[in-house]
């Protein structure tokens, strides 16, 4: 039966998940297309080089992943002990390094001065930033996007490249507590 993500990703059981995306319409995300003859190896970079510049702006570890002809695998661990800890520049910095944001925050990193309830504002922005730089689904729609848009435009093709969001494979501490004494 299907869980919502909410009810599969729960940071208090545990910071490690094992996450697969794969692609629609018989897409290739890297190999080649035995049909056309095309390669597509080229893609593994494009992942790999997004992983490495998310996993520096987000609070979320990449520690191993794979990508395959038509999907790939990750093993992420969410670190919200350290997003929690950012200031609020520091949270501001990393989120305009994916994002522009709006004006508020733009002016605020330029140093322009700011009332009192401009300021609240753009504290209240970055709280709901750093709570989005410790979401899987944040850092997975991120890294989803890029890739599409690339792939998109490099097949010439329009609309969906994932089949969805993104699934998630196990959680270690429940896979490992299903298992009965013996095999602990």
């Amino acid at each position: 039966m299907t869980q919502p993500r909410a009810a599969l990703v729960s940071l208090d059981a545990t910071p490690w998940y094992h996450l697969v995306n794969r692609c629609v319409r018989r897409a290739f995300l890297c190999g080649t297309d035995s049909v056309s003859g095309q390669c597509y190896e080229h893609r593994r970079g494009w992942i790999a080089d997004r992983l490495h510049q998310l996993a520096g702006v987000f609070a979320i570890d990449v520690a191993a992943y794979a990508v395959m002809s038509n999907h790939y695998h990750l093993v992420v661990r969410v670190d919200a002990l350290r997003a929690a800890e950012w200031s609020d520049d520091e949270v501001l910095r990393r989120w305009t390094a994916l994002f522009t944001g709006p004006l508020l925050v733009q002016r605020y990193r330029a140093g322009a001065e700011q009332l009192p309830a401009e300021r609240a504002a753009v504290t209240k922005l970055a709280a709901t930033y750093r709570e989005r730089l410790a979401d899987i689904s944040w850092f997975m729609r991120v890294l989803n996007e890029s890739i599409a848009r690339q792939a998109n435009a490099e097949d010439g093709a329009k609309g969906r490249f994932w089949e969805g969001r993104f699934r998630v494979i196990n959680r270690t501490p429940t896979y490992l507590t299903a298992l009965p004494g013996w095999l602990r």
